[in-house]
């Protein structure tokens, strides 16, 4: 439920989109270490508790993979597989995008983005969240024909965009360890009800991309995200861009 807007390094780190008066759907798109900052200040700020779980020693070759709290699997049935990738916090797990069984994409189209997600990964909690954020590697490499672009989904619902690159150095951070300048944090909130399950996907046809690493998520009150998220200084170079298709939400406000 997210429009895209890019703003540069010297503007405020992130920006939220109310969905209705008593609720917010607010995103991140960061660096790691800025982005795990401002979903740590935002979890604490609302008065919910920041849990956190790093892949370290995961099991390949399942169908599904156990972390307590959650399950993960793959939005097309297909086996787990994990590795590591460069300085990211925890283990990952490719989900190079593709296009759905029946649909095709023509160079410089990009299709409804429901029908990209069965090369995603999805989350199943057992107890209910509405805060969720983790790590991408290899992101906004290629592929930005007209755009790459990243969707979570809380329970089946309408796509929420937290992160787009039209070019390479959209999705550039200065990294905190070994010049890896394709990592990112990104993170989506949604406190208009609960949710037990999370889908995450990539529509970049051809990108390598990876997810995980260390999971953080939350359950938080409704209306406690701020619609202006914490921010923190921001990477030189770096872009933040900002999803909520709550956009035109702002607008109206504005203009009343």
């Amino acid at each position: 439920m997210t429009f895209k807007s890019k703003i540069g390094a010297v503007a405020l780190g992130l920006f939220a989109f109310a969905g209705s008066a008593n609720a917010t759907i607010a995103t991140i798109y960061d660096s790691v270490t800025n982005g795990q900052a401002i979903f740590n200040s935002t979890v604490t700020g609302a008065g919910g508790t920041v849990a956190v779980d790093t892949w370290t020693s995961m099991t390949d070759g399942y169908a599904a993979v156990s972390r307590g709290d959650y399950t993960i699997t793959r939005n097309n049935g297909g086996a787990l597989n994990f590795n590591g990738y460069g300085s990211l916090s925890g283990e990952v797990v490719s989900i190079g995008p593709a296009v759905n069984s029946g649909s095709t994409e023509t160079s410089g189209t990009r299709l409804s983005p429901e029908l990209y997600s069965d090369a995603g990964i999805t989350f199943t909690f057992t107890n209910a969240i509405n805060s969720i954020g983790f790590e991408v590697g290899d992101w906004a490499t290629c592929c930005t024909n007209p755009t790459t672009d990243l969707f979570i989904s809380f329970d089946g619902g309408a796509p929420i965009l937290v992160a787009t690159a039209s070019n390479s150095s959209d999705g550039y951070f200065q990294t905190q360890t070994g010049g890896y300048g394709y990592e990112i944090f990104v993170a989506a909130f949604d406190d208009s009800g609960t949710f037990n399950t999370v889908t995450f996907w990539g529509n970049g046809i051809g990108e390598v991309l990876y997810a995980g690493a260390e999971v953080r998520y939350a359950l938080l009150d409704e209306g406690t995200v701020p619609e202006v998220l914490p921010t923190v200084p921001l990477p030189a170079g770096g872009l933040l861009l900002l999803g909520g298709l709550g956009a035109l939400g702002i607008a109206r406000r504005r203009k009343s």
